[in-house]
């Protein structure tokens, strides 16, 4: 399965006057999307660290449709879209509680050797769950 869903609430630190998300709270919302995929493919990010392995985000585009607001329930949505050498990319959204489209991503993160500091190719296991996926 591609894609993965979790439900997180707006909490009043994450908006601003208006009650509305402030927007950069919407990056913090799309890595509880990614980890989580990763956790329900059986893949640990903590382990990955303790590995020697980090994942950082080398390109993100977000595309704000509509509002959250303080307390509302949203689903984050992270698709696996591909992945190629030493990066793989996820299309995301996030969907209000009535369904709604509120806001779209696109990420795109690469696998770095923490000691390193250089890109490498991921471990085995994730190869092998990526190239079941695509």
């Amino acid at each position: 399965m591609k894609k993965h869903k979790v439900q997180l609430r707006v909490r009043y630190s994450e908006t601003d006057q208006m009650g509305v998300v402030y927007h950069g709270s919407y990056v913090p919302y799309f890595e509880i999307g990614r980890v989580e995929w990763l956790r329900n493919k059986g893949i640990s990010y903590k382990e990955l660290e303790e590995s020697g392995i980090a994942l950082p985000i080398v390109s993100m585009h977000l595309n704000y449709k509509k509002p959250a607001r303080y307390d509302d329930l949203l689903t984050v949505i992270t698709k696996f879209k591909s992945q190629s050498s030493v990066k793989v990319e996820f299309d995301c959204e996030i969907r209000g509680e009535n369904d709604e489209l509120l806001t779209t991503a696109h990420f795109i993160l690469v696998f770095v050797d923490v000691k390193l500091g250089k890109p490498i190719a991921p471990p085995k296991h994730i190869l092998e769950l990526f190239s079941e996926l695509e």
